[in-house]
């Protein structure tokens, strides 16, 4: 059973920084993706960035590229985003998640809202004021 543990989140200014940290278990191998989610309040989940665990490619989503980072700790099983020049349109609940990578990769493959096949963490709020 594939275990995420999110961590990190809080409340910052506008043009702050912030560094989420997710701790995973349960998986063996290489051939995973994992990604950073977020849910704003009234809005659906969207994905903020991704990254395949066995070449560490990365994909951003338009709104984050350029200030959002993700990268992974394979040593300690562990996936970070790093949050810079936060904006208040950044505030959600942000979610880590993980899954076998699809035949059509990390993006759009498990990207998609479509696909079923991912594990999520319960969230880490972040909060980022005008």
């Amino acid at each position: 059973q594939v275990q995420l543990v999110e961590s990190g989140g809080g409340s910052v200014q506008a043009g702050g920084s912030l560094r989420l940290s997710c701790g995973a278990s349960g998986y063996t191998g290489s051939n995973y993706c994992m990604g950073w989610f977020r849910q704003a309040p009234g809005k659906e989940r969207e994905g903020v960035a991704t990254i395949f665990s066995g070449t560490g490619n990365t994909y951003y989503a338009d709104s984050v590229r350029g200030r959002f980072v993700i990268s992974q700790d394979n040593a300690k099983n562990t996936l970070y985003l790093q949050m810079n020049s936060l904006k208040p349109e950044d505030t959600a609940m942000y979610y880590c998640a993980a899954g076998e990578r699809p035949w059509n990769g990390c993006y759009p493959g498990f990207w998609s809202r479509r696909n079923p096949n991912k594990y999520w963490g319960q969230g880490t709020q972040v909060t980022v004021s005008s």
